[in-house]
Order: C-alpha cells, then structure tokens, then sequence
C-alpha cells in the first residue's frame, strides 16, 4: 500500500455526494471531526428493524413495521393544529397514516399504492402510523433499508443523509493488511476491519434487542483496533523515553539519614518499595519519567524530599511545583521541617528584589532545592543544574506535557505524584509511557475516619451533632457542589450555606471558592489553617493539597453529585490529628439504586484504589480524576469497562510486539504502522520517522 491510500479516508466530509457544506458541518458537529473517516467511527447507538411486514389485520401496536397499502382518501382536520389523517388499506383492513403538515398529505391522492414503514400505534381501534419514517412509491422498496442504524444525530440533520453520506464513506476503507496476530484473530472469531465496520455501520442482521452488542465479533474487533493502536503509541513514546540520556545521580546518604531522623518514623513497606524503584531511576544511564501514586495521607511527600535530597547529594539542583500556591507553601512548610537542605519558595506572591534574588541563586546554583507553582518552569527561570523535577498533582496534563517537565534541565529526571488513586484502566491508556510506583499503606497513626450518610431531611440534627463537635474544639469542613444558585438543579449554593452558618456561628465561619480572587481565597484558607475561623465552607478547592490537622469533620452536601473518588480526596482533608475524625455524607431524600451503592462503598471502606476501579465501573467510563464527570476519555470505538478484557491483551500485545520489533519494521510491524496512521497516533509515528 501506498500512504496514498489513506487520502479518501482522510478528505473532508464535503467530498461526499449529497454533504454540502451545510450538512457536512452538521455531520463533523455529531462525528466529532470534519473527515470521512471522522464519520466512519461515530457508532450506533440503536437499530430499527424494518424487516416485518405483516398485513394490517395482524399489525400490533407498538412495534415497528413496513406496511404495503393503498391510498383511500385524506381527511382535512377542521382545526389546522389537528393532525391529517390518510387512510389507507390491504386486503386485510384499514390503517391510518398520520401527519401534521399538509403538503405531504397531498402527494398521495388516493389509488397510490406506497410502502410506508414506522412505529405503529392505535386509535380509536383502528392501526395508526403517526409520522411514518419511510414512505416510499411501493416500486422503490429498494431504498427501504430493512435494519436501519440510529446514531447519535443534531437538529437539521436527516437520517436519510446521514445514511447516505455513510454509505459513501464505507466504499472508501482500503484494503488494509491484517495488523492483528492470526491466532488471536481465529480465537476471538473476528472479522477483517473494513467488514467489522460494514458490520457494525450497515448490518444484515439484527443486533439482540436492537441495541450495539460490544461484545459481538465486529464490535470487539473495532475496540481492539484502536485499543492496541493507543497501546503501541503509547510503547513507541515510552521506548523513546527510555532512549533520553540520563546521568546516574549517587549520593551518600548524608542528607538522607538527617531527614528520616527529623522524621522520626520508620518509613512503610510501600514508601520503601518505591524509593528503591525511584534509587534505579536515579542511578540508571537515562531518564526517569516515573508515576508515585498514593492514596490520602500515604506520605507522598516524604518521598519527594528523598528523591530530591539524592539530586542534592549528587551536586545538583531540584525542584518541585505544585498546582496551587496554598499548596506549594504548605509543601514550603512541611519539607523545611524535615529537611537538612534550606527549601526556596517561588511563586506568584514572591516579587520584587526577593524574587530577583531567588533568581540570582537558582541561576548560580546557591539555592538547590526550590518549591513553587508553574512559575518555576516559565521561560525567565534558570537553573544551574536541574537533575530532580517533582510534578505534584498534576494529573490533568497530557503524554507531551509530561514529557516535557523536564525540559528546564540538560537530563531532568521527573517524578509525577498524585493523590488520586487512578484505576487500573487508566494507568493502561492514559499513563502507559510512565512507570508506575504505589503507597499502599499509611504512616502510623493516621486515625480512621467514620463515614456517615445523611438524607438532607436530617440537616437540622446534622447541624446540632456540627455545633458539639466545634464546643469541643474541632474544625469543620463544609463542601457544596455549586458556587451559585441554579435553576436547574436543586443545590445548595456556597454563599447560601455560608450565610445559614454564618447566623448560627458567626465569624467563625470562611468562605473558599473558585470564582473569589486568588488573595481573598488564600486568605480563607490561611484562616482556616491558623484557627482564627472553625467552618470553611468551601467548594471543591479543598479537594487536594489543603493539611489542617485539627480538623476533624468533613460535610459534603449532595455528595450523590461528586465522583467517588473525589468524595474520597475530600474526605482525606481530615483525619490528619489525634482526634477521632468524622465525615458526614448529605444526599437527597430519595436516592436511585446506583447513586446508594456508591455512596454505601463510600461509607464501608477507605482503599482509594478500590473506591477508583469500582468507580470506574458503576460510571461507565467517567473521567474518575474529577476533570469530566461522564464520557470515556479519548476512546470512539472501545469502551473501556466493556472491554477492559481486551485492553489487557492489547497492553500484552503491544509490549511483546515491541519487544521483538521496536522499529516496527517486521512484516505484522509495518501492518501495525497502518493502524497507528488510521488512529492517528502522530507522536508515535513521528517517533518511528526519526528512528
């Protein structure tokens, strides 16, 4: 094949017959692209089977069916907003069709003999077709499709057209070679990849139930497509950054051992584990690019402070951002505690002739450890030997900005951390060219945090249990899902809750959310920290990051509105002290089935990284990380609960293909280079292009 061949595929949807630009655009607006291949991969979401045609006599309502009548008259409504209706017959009876705009009507006068097809119903005991989808010269059955694919449409845009512009756009798939191993394909039954999408986009058989069967042959073949197309990508860019010079970074020890004193604790088995994963980073001739994943409260931090304490042994320089301020000062706090080696802080808030002389230093090597926002890495900061950079709760950034923290150094090792326990799905697809390390434990004497639900019909005794805990010396959080008042949903807004609890408690009560300046919210949280207010009531900004031991109640209102493991981040916020903690789950009334087993999950069990795979799986594919509460990020043809079987093959897939043949230059290799261009996994083949 020639990279020619992918030109149909990839013209625009104007090159179709009959997609104007007008309906071309209407079609890119539901297909998520203006390309043919763009609509070949917008899917189904239900089928009609227009196969039935019984005679009127036998014609149930609430079905679908294709009737063959006569035209017997048409009835002009006395009131213009009545329906017309045409009667029509077999020689088994008599139906009527029905319409609500005239000119239609006038195009059957009696005696045309038609083949009309949609859902029947009754009235008045006779068979009605309200607004048939098909009515069609009874010589033109031809264009009657008899199972007709539903998929997701927009308001302008016809089924008719969109079943034409498909059937166009099927005609164009190449005759691609076969980039799946044989055996695999025998095992699973799967067709080739042009007849899974005529399969799937054009069937001649009906689905079971009339719904997309995922687990059918064509449609399992379709996810596996483009699951093993993101996994060898994925590969492709972590053989590249396994490539990337590094340079060993040996310490002593030294600085080290003063931390772990100043600590005070023995460090868990998983802290462990992980640093000596970290240690053979560090040490080996190419670059780190490695994930600590740990749950609320697994001592991430400590870790960061020894992998950077190591960079400091070398000789070197080492730095850690934050996402937020809050967060990079209280990190600020918490490492000069236990650290040896002085830690610098810059941010936004650091100006003037200190910020001048912090730059000085970086720039000279005299500052070696540096804590702050996005403003270390922004074009005017300069390091004298950047060797560690440390990524806290950046879980939102892409395969490219992740490869690129490093970049403010010759050979920067990175080390992403997160709190967000992520589910195994995820590590899979979306942080696959990252090696992965996990906290699986907590320190010693972290406190259990009792989990209780709440209808929101109890708020006055939740209110009453609220004011003993704050008598007796405690903090409370107080979380609401919206900032103001909306009129489609019935929520509690954070000004209101800040002005009911404000008449009960007074000034003892913040106020923290995201759309306050950034200095009016710091100063809220600073608050909160000193003690000088007891309630912060507070959006999802507290979600991450904020440390008050002393608090000790956690209130989340419509918690059915959060993702688990959000409601999970929030809950961590306590349980940081001695005192015995408490977090108190707010829900309507009347919770559906789905919504209680969540929050039922919730209250039985702290493992985050079970709360995130059952997550995962009671959502259908949500984005569990808090960025997007629904969809199934990045995927057109695979849905990753449903197939999440097929992701782990491919991931075993990929990574022996790329074992044995890393430049994809076998004869199944070459193949495999024709998925990644019909995915589009450009970074992968730009990777493969430079060899």
């Amino acid at each position: 094949m020639q990279p020619d061949s992918l030109t149909p595929l990839f013209a625009p949807l104007t090159t179709l017959r009959g997609a104007g630009p007008t309906v071309a655009a209407l079609i890119a607006k539901v297909a998520g692209g203006e390309r043919v291949i763009d609509l070949l991969f917008h899917l189904p979401e239900s089928y009609v089977d227009r196969r039935a045609r019984p005679a009127i006599a036998a014609a149930r309502p609430g079905a679908v069916a294709t009737l063959e009548v006569e035209v017997v008259r048409y009835d002009e409504p006395a009131n213009p907003r009545q329906p017309w209706r045409i009667v029509v017959k077999d020689a088994t009876g008599f139906a009527e069709l029905v319409f609500f705009r005239l000119p239609r009507a006038r195009e059957m006068p009696p005696g045309t003999k038609l083949l009309v097809s949609g859902k029947l119903e009754s009235f008045n005991g006779r068979i009605t077709m309200p607004h048939p989808d098909y009515v069609l010269p009874n010589t033109q059955a031809d264009r009657l499709p008899a199972i007709e694919p539903v998929w997701p449409m927009t308001a302008g845009l016809w089924p008719r057209q969109m079943t034409q512009a498909m059937l166009q756009a099927l005609t164009r798939i190449p005759n691609f070679p076969e980039w799946h191993d044989p055996a695999l394909l025998r095992r699973e039954k799967w067709p080739g990849f042009a007849e899974a999408l005529h399969a799937v986009q054009h069937p001649d058989d009906m689905p079971r139930g009339g719904e997309p069967d995922l687990d059918a042959p064509p449609r399992a073949r379709l996810a596996y497509d483009e699951l093993l197309a993101g996994q060898v990508a994925l590969g492709v860019v972590r053989g590249r950054v396994r490539q990337r010079p590094g340079r060993p970074l040996a310490g002593d020890g030294s600085l080290r051992a003063r931390a772990l004193q100043r600590f005070g604790m023995a460090p868990t088995r998983s802290q462990v584990q992980a640093l000596a994963e970290i240690d053979a980073d560090l040490t080996a001739p190419r670059r780190m690019l490695r994930l600590l994943q740990g749950d609320v409260g697994s001592g991430k931090t400590l870790i960061a402070l020894l992998t950077m304490l190591r960079a400091v042994e070398a000789g070197a320089q080492a730095a850690l951002m934050a996402p937020t301020e809050a967060l990079a000062r209280q990190h600020h706090r918490t490492i000069s505690r236990l650290s040896p080696e002085p830690m610098a802080l810059l941010s936004g808030s650091v100006k003037g002739r200190a910020r001048s002389k912090l730059l000085r230093e970086l720039a000279d090597g005299t500052v070696k450890m540096v804590v702050g926002t996005h403003a270390l890495f922004q074009e005017n900061v300069v390091y004298h030997d950047l060797a560690v950079a440390v990524i806290d709760e950046q879980h939102r950034f892409g395969v490219d900005q992740r490869l690129l923290m490093g970049g403010k150094g010759e050979m920067t090792d990175v080390l992403v951390m997160t709190a967000t326990p992520i589910p195994r799905t995820l590590l899979l697809t979306q942080w696959g060219e990252m090696d992965v390390s996990r906290l699986t434990e907590k320190p010693a004497g972290r406190v259990p945090i009792r989990t209780t639900l709440h209808s929101l019909g109890t708020l006055p005794v939740v209110l009453d249990g609220i004011t003993r805990q704050i008598e007796r010396g405690a903090q409370v959080y107080w979380v609401c899902p919206l900032v103001a008042e909306s009129e489609a949903l019935d929520l509690a807004a954070a000004e209101e809750r800040f002005a009911a609890l404000s008449g009960r408690f007074g000034a003892a009560v913040g106020l923290a959310h995201g759309r306050q300046s950034n200095e009016l919210r710091e100063k809220a949280l600073a608050d909160f920290a000193a003690g000088r207010t007891r309630v912060l009531v507070a959006t999802t900004v507290v979600e991450v990051g904020l440390d008050v031991p002393q608090a000790s109640v956690m209130v989340i209102e419509h918690a059915e509105r959060f993702g688990l493991a959000q409601l999970h981040q929030l809950r961590g916020r306590v349980g940081r002290g001695a005192a015995a903690s408490f977090c108190l789950l707010l829900h309507e009334d009347h919770l559906n089935e789905t919504a209680r087993r969540r929050l039922m999950l919730l209250r039985d069990t702290e493992d985050g990284f079970l709360i995130a795979d059952e997550d995962f799986r009671l959502r259908g594919g949500g984005d569990v990380l808090g960025t997007r509460q629904a969809g199934a990020p990045g995927f057109r043809l695979a849905d990753p609960v449903a197939h999440e079987r097929l992701l782990h093959i491919a991931n075993r897939d990929a990574t022996a293909l790329l074992t044995r043949d890393p430049g994809l230059t076998s004869g199944r290799g070459m193949a495999v280079r024709w998925l990644l261009r019909v995915f589009q996994q450009m970074d992968a083949m730009r990777t493969l292009a430079a060899g």
